[in-house]
């Protein structure tokens, strides 16, 4: 454990191990012994925190798509720019971190609904929610390019949104499997810069 990551608050330290490991092992594959030994804490207080796994779980979802949306936030608020322009560079950025883990880990969303979707019903509601609040930011900014002329007005921006999210899922798991971005940039090409153009 590093100096800074000592420093975090445990909640927060718990919850960014928790994104780590249950992405690089998923969720059957970390148990609660992993994630205590990993960040030096006590059983205790992680059940001060999180009633169960499941429960800490379903926290990891919203924790690890916050800083997503932020990104896109931030992506969207640079000056002189359009809303192609910034998804354009939001996941041309995406697609960079991807190479630079060498196409490991894809999407934690991704991973547990394949993994677990079906199966915990509060880490599906929070999947869902996590899902739904990512694809309401990216239809927010398909709308605002609507408005700037940049982007197709004859279909609603939630419906592009979700062709968007559904692709870029898929081009995840074909990314790690081709062990190449070329899955991402053809999901953004082919959308962002292709059928979402007027």
């Amino acid at each position: 454990m590093s100096r800074s990551s000592a420093k975090l608050p445990i909640r927060q330290k718990l919850l960014d191990q928790g994104v780590a490991l249950i992405m690089e092992h998923g969720y059957h594959g970390t148990g609660l012994q992993t994630i205590l030994q990993s960040t030096g804490v006590p059983k205790g207080s992680f059940y001060h925190y999180f009633a169960s796994k499941e429960d800490f779980s379903a926290e990891v979802i919203q924790h690890y798509i916050a800083p997503f949306i932020a990104r896109l936030d931030l992506a969207m608020q640079q000056p002189g720019v359009d809303a192609r322009q910034a998804l354009r560079a939001y996941f041309r950025d995406l697609s960079v971190e991807a190479a630079r883990r060498d196409f490991r880990g894809g999407c934690l969303l991704g991973n547990l609904m394949g993994e677990i979707g079906e199966t915990s019903e509060k880490c599906r509601s929070a999947l869902h929610l996590a899902v739904s609040g990512y694809r309401d930011r990216i239809a927010d900014a398909l709308r605002r390019g609507q408005q700037e002329g940049v982007f197709r007005p004859d279909l609603p921006a939630e419906t592009m949104a979700d062709l968007l999210v559904n692709q870029w899922q898929g081009a995840l798991l074909r990314m790690k499997i081709e062990q190449s971005v070329r899955p991402l940039e053809d999901c953004c090409g082919s959308l962002v810069d292709g059928y979402f153009v007027p």
